[in-house]
């Protein structure tokens, strides 16, 4: 039998509606608006069995799915799945400065050069590996054919690159809003895309 992955961002926190910086390294709740987006997505898969749920260490992810897990479905946390770090710049906001600073990286990255990073953060290559050792995580529960996961823009699209074997110079061609759904079904070793950033819930 398939297995099929579904796998969400977390909802809206106040910092992502600010503009500020988040990361690996800021544990923000989700605002008013998170939490209904949250709740929206809850209403429309609540009747979908997951078997298990996923999510990285960061709380806002913990609230996103807090409608499955507190109607029972397991839960892990894995820190492979946590948001890449920007080191200097988390909890700043998103200034003249900032926006340069993040321009610049993503040059970088656009060039190839995955192992780029700010001080004190995390490179693409970096997470790629956290990811991977995430992935290796939930896929050795062979017993779980259908699963939640729900993680961070930048790590997910990083995240859609490894499942779709991609290159990470193309992880900017996958969108995310907040509670996007992607939902990826893996056929033997080959993952598709068989939901492309969802948002229906939110209508």
């Amino acid at each position: 039998m398939d297995r099929e992955i579904y796998i969400i961002r977390h909802g809206e926190t106040e910092l992502n509606k600010l503009g500020i910086v988040q990361g690996r390294g800021v544990n923000s709740d989700l605002n008013d608006t998170g939490r209904a987006q949250a709740a929206a997505f809850y209403a429309r898969y609540k009747d979908i069995p997951f078997e298990k749920i996923y999510t990285s260490k960061l709380v806002r992810t913990h609230q996103t799915v807090k409608g499955f897990v507190d109607a029972g479905t397991p839960w892990e946390q894995l820190s492979g799945l946590d948001e890449l770090a920007w080191g200097e710049w988390e909890g700043k906001p998103n200034d003249e400065n900032a926006i340069a600073a993040f321009k610049g990286l993503a040059e970088q990255w656009d060039a190839g050069d995955f192992d780029a990073h700010f001080a004190g953060g995390e490179s693409p290559n970096q997470v790629l590996l956290r990811l991977k050792e995430a992935l290796d995580e939930i896929l050795s529960h062979k017993d779980e054919k259908l699963v939640l996961v729900c993680m961070h823009g930048r790590a997910m699209r990083l995240f859609l690159c490894l499942l779709m074997n991609k290159p990470l110079s193309e992880m900017g061609e996958f969108p995310h809003l907040n509670t996007t759904l992607y939902r990826v079904q893996l056929t033997g070793e080959q993952f598709t895309i068989i939901d492309f950033n969802n948002t229906d819930h939110l209508k």
